[in-house]
């Protein structure tokens, strides 16, 4: 498998993306199956690369010549600048080149990267945005989207709920992921038009095992692991989330459960419903994000995940 970076996304690139890059080689000794092309700078890379001592033997460097920066419109950018570290990396995407594409740069370009340069899946509405979330139990559950998509309509909740449980199966490992629709309150005729309107639907989904509603309260404990809602709302719940690690560390609090909320330990969101894997990291991430999104990246592979997600969507 080949996974493509972006080297020049993220406020500490490119050094800390190729930290990630040489922390994952050092932690997976047998890395003979996997080869890493890196888009960016290339003497700026080659110089960080022969400093930090990090192996090339699966390693290649494409060099481009235009970075985009994060506060820059996605479109036009992308538009502007065809021989940045994102297009140049999405066109070797699109071509085969690569197998999979991760990022921490702009996130807008990243998206309309994917949604431009690649394929959906076969029957997928509109494609969407997930997050981990840890559990007080010491597990992690799966909310989607946090915002990819602001403004929904059933069905497309209904797909993400299709698409969130064959997910967190083959990349979770949760072997019957329980299904809930984050709302005001667990009664069946709770919320606004759009949950009233999605229950329904996901009551009669044959292919998750749906819980019913749950609440802003169940968000970190077990009653849920797939928990689907609207890109505004799940982006509003993962900032908060974001937001408890960052007052545990200002307060240096020392707590196993709240140093879970690192979202450094995840490496970033997958774009789900397209037909290659794109990961998607935090203009923040350091070494152990870049690190784990090369994991993410290379588990979505091996499982074949986007080929279940494409059966399970067809079937339904």
């Amino acid at each position: 498998m080949n996974i493509g970076i972006d080297t020049m996304g993220g406020d500490f690139a490119p050094l800390e993306a190729l930290r990630g890059i040489k922390k994952y080689l050092s932690e997976n000794s047998d890395h003979s199956h996997v080869r890493l092309t890196l888009f960016g700078d290339e003497l700026l890379l080659n110089d960080i690369i022969a400093a930090e001592a990090i192996p090339t033997d699966c390693i290649q460097v494409v060099a481009t010549t235009q970075v985009i920066d994060m506060h820059e419109h996605p479109t036009k950018a992308l538009k502007e600048k065809p021989h940045s570290s994102i297009a140049i990396g999405f066109h070797h995407l699109a071509k085969d080149k690569t197998d999979a594409f991760i990022s921490a740069g702009n996130t807008g370009a990243m998206l309309v990267g994917a949604l431009f340069n690649l394929k959906t899946i076969e029957g997928i509405l509109r494609p969407v945005i997930s997050s981990i979330i840890p559990k007080k139990s010491g597990g992690t559950g799966l909310i989607l989207d946090v915002g990819l998509n602001a403004d929904c309509k059933p069905e497309q909740l209904n797909q993400f709920a299709t698409l969130g449980a064959v997910y967190a199966r083959h990349i979770l490992e949760i072997p019957d992921p329980k299904v809930g629709l984050i709302n005001v309150g667990e009664e069946e005729g709770k919320g606004n038009l759009l949950t009233q309107g999605t229950y329904p639907l996901l009551k009669a989904n044959k292919a998750i095992h749906f819980i019913g509603n749950i609440e802003g309260r169940d968000a970190f404990n077990d009653k849920a692991d797939v928990m689907v809602c609207d890109g505004f709302t799940g982006n509003i719940i993962l900032k908060l989330a974001e937001s408890i690690y960052d007052i545990a560390r200002n307060e240096q609090l020392e707590n196993p459960y709240l140093n879970r909320f690192n979202f450094e330990i995840y490496g970033g969101t997958p774009v789900l419903g397209i037909e290659k894997p794109v990961i998607i990291g935090h203009g923040i991430s350091k070494a152990t994000a870049f690190c784990n999104m090369i994991h993410v990246a290379e588990k979505m592979l091996q499982t074949g995940v986007l080929q279940k997600l494409k059966e399970a969507v067809q079937q339904g």
